[in-house]
């Protein structure tokens, strides 16, 4: 009987294979064999095709039973459905997002190729560098560069949850054309007996131009956070490799949720600021500058549709959550982090004291 759920087995031993970070093949970590993307894509294409098939199949019963339930006045939750581990045979329920996750009985890795397949299937895919103790390691390091951290966080502080997600991003390219006026502004002051003159000299700017942007990232997942997900920027689009679904097993994988026109939005929008901004950097030599006018027209069609790389890290401290997020190809890391307040005020006042001393030495001097 087809399932619509597949795993990548060792073809040597039939233990789980999982992708790794370090070596860029698929590892057995039961009789050691290592096997290539290409190798594994090839061996199990025929396994996921069946999988992606059994899987619209599912959704097509499942949809019909919605709407008979839906006439009869029922309701049940269209976001949630249930299949079976290939592994061990036990009952799973995943969201309507979920494509790729694990067992929580066996452990083993559980693809689901008909979310990730026809209008969903990616074009292009960014393989984890980073495993999840360097991931650990990362977060260890990002505590110790706080110096108003409570001491106590990162000594009480144990990793709730971590997991490696490839997380859906539309990456969108397009051109800006612009052109901006600014108002700038120069003065100076000076002092004619017991009067302070001032002087403005106020100056018309403008500045105009193109520039092209490849692979601006949004990411297409409502599930992430996207402060978290465009502080973790930038990525090396040079490594995208064709997507194969062999590149998933040992991490969690979503297919998308939100389209992309609505991500086009915010990437137009991103361009648009920037092209401001590059425009505003060839300005100098001016005490203030405004803009008083013009603006930035964004156009593009094209898009590519990725799964990136990220390492999410929850932590718990005083009932507080904090959530952090790793970029899983650079290693960058952000997050929020507790302040301690007595340490906030004890570096200022410290720093209060320094200048005051330093204040006073300098009028003695000049006295």
């Amino acid at each position: 009987m087809a399932t619509d759920v597949t795993n990548y087995q060792c073809p040597a031993c039939i233990a789980p294979l999982r992708f790794s970070s370090d070596s860029g093949r698929l590892e057995c970590d039961y009789c050691g064999e290592s096997y290539t993307v290409d190798e594994v894509e090839k061996f199990y294409a025929a396994k996921a095709e069946s999988a992606a098939a059994a899987y619209e199949k599912k959704i097509d019963k499942f949809e019909k039973k919605q709407q008979e339930m839906a006439a009869e006045g029922f309701e049940e939750d269209q976001n949630l459905i249930q299949f079976n581990c290939p592994s061990c045979g036990a009952e799973l329920i995943s969201d309507e997002t979920t494509a790729a996750t694990s067992c929580p009985y066996c452990g083993n890795p559980n693809i689901i190729p008909g979310k990730l397949s026809g209008a969903f299937k990616p074009d292009y895919v960014i393989p984890f560098k980073f495993d999840k103790n360097e991931a650990i390691k990362a977060l260890k390091k990002h505590y110790a560069k706080k110096p108003l951290l409570p001491s106590a966080f990162s000594k009480q502080n144990h990793i709730e949850e971590i997991k490696g997600v490839y997380v859906p991003f539309w990456l969108f390219d397009c051109d800006t054309q612009g052109n901006c006026k600014y108002r700038a502004t120069t003065s100076r002051s000076w002092r004619e007996g017991d009067y302070i003159c001032t002087e403005t000299k106020y100056y018309d700017v403008e500045r105009g131009g193109d520039l092209q942007f490849n692979n601006i990232p949004v990411d297409a997942s409502s599930k992430m956070p996207d402060e978290h997900m465009e502080s973790i920027e930038p990525f090396d689009y040079d490594e995208l490799k064709e997507f194969s679904l062999a590149y998933l097993p040992g991490f969690l994988a979503d297919k998308f949720d939100v389209d992309s026109e609505q991500c086009r939005v915010r990437a137009f929008k991103r361009a648009e600021l920037t092209t401001e901004q590059e425009f505003l950097n060839t300005i100098s030599g001016y005490d203030s500058v405004t803009k008083v006018g013009g603006g930035v027209n964004v156009t593009g069609q094209d898009k590519k549709y990725g799964l990136l790389p990220v390492w999410m890290l929850y932590t718990k401290w005083q009932n507080k959550d904090f959530l952090f997020a790793m970029n899983g190809q650079t290693g960058k890391l952000i997050g929020d982090l507790p302040i301690s307040w007595p340490k906030f005020f004890g570096y200022f006042a410290g720093l209060w004291a320094a200048f005051s001393g330093l204040f006073i030495a300098l009028r003695m001097f000049v006295l």
